[in-house]
């Protein structure tokens, strides 16, 4: 079958963030977001197994990181644990799949996964070239048949949800655009209202967040200010760019099991 190269040249980075000035934490110290010219300088090739893809079929997704001249770059630094986060959403926002390619050599990753429904999804690849800082290249895709109509992405009226038993919080000290914030996610049972405090380490850190705008164009990846918390706080620090609408995912993980809570926020 026919596969369909899709190919993606960004002159600048999107934001990989995760605290002051777009830098993003690892394990060895402080990996700051690539410069526009280093980002420039990598391009990304998204391969699709199939020239029609359906969903809820296994779809593998082929990911060539190049330079501009085509040629393959293949050192990347593991950060938390992985040399590429790939995160999936559907346009709008209601569905979020955060998983990792298999690193193949020769700057090429594959990851097979499926599509839950028709319509418009964006692939993100968060990367961090060797000398180059963090960056991520993205792509939208069409997944074949009769898409779902959209849901609103609202502002939440209160930031609290109930998720696999889990009664998750979230609070932030000041919400406002191009400021240094703390994010606070405050854990607890949802029968018992005790709080939780055994969270494990998930991909080596107490929690990871995404945040994307409304229109899925601006991406942050936020790490935790302290790795080894375990609960019922996991505090995140980062900075909104602009005023808008924004998808926040918190992904942590408790007796084996991962879980995500999304909230929806508005920054004025």
């Amino acid at each position: 079958m026919k596969k369909v190269a899709i190919s993606i040249l960004l002159t600048a980075a999107l934001l990989t963030a995760c605290g002051k000035s777009g830098v993003s934490m690892d394990h060895s110290g402080m990996t700051k977001e690539a410069s526009s010219s280093q980002a420039g300088n990598v391009q990304a090739q998204f391969k699709l197994s199939s020239d029609k893809t359906l969903p809820n079929q296994d779809t593998t997704i082929t990911i060539k990181i190049q330079d501009k001249n085509g040629k393959a770059i293949d050192k990347f630094d593991t950060v938390h644990e992985k040399q590429m986060h790939f995160i999936i959403v559907s346009k709008d926002l209601s569905f979020f799949n955060h998983i990792h390619p298999d690193y193949k050599g020769n700057g090429e990753f594959t990851v097979t996964t499926q599509f839950p429904t028709a319509g418009e999804f964006k692939v993100i690849a968060d990367i961090t070239p060797t000398g180059m800082g963090a960056m991520n290249k993205s792509q939208w895709i069409t997944v074949q048949g009769n898409a779902p109509a959209p849901k609103a992405i609202e502002p939440d009226a209160i930031l609290t949800k109930v998720v696999d038993g889990k009664e998750v919080t979230l609070s932030v000290d000041h919400l406002m655009a191009n400021m240094e914030l703390n994010l606070n996610f405050n854990i607890k049972n949802a029968q018992s209202k005790q709080p939780i405090t055994d969270l494990q380490p998930y991909l080596g850190a107490v929690g990871h967040v995404v945040i994307l705008t409304q229109d899925a164009e601006n991406y942050l990846h936020v790490h935790p200010a302290d790795e080894k918390a375990s609960g019922p706080d996991a505090k995140f620090m980062t900075t909104f760019p602009h005023s808008g609408v924004y998808k926040i995912w918190g992904q942590f993980q408790q007796n084996g099991k991962v879980f995500t809570v999304p909230f929806v926020v508005k920054v004025p």
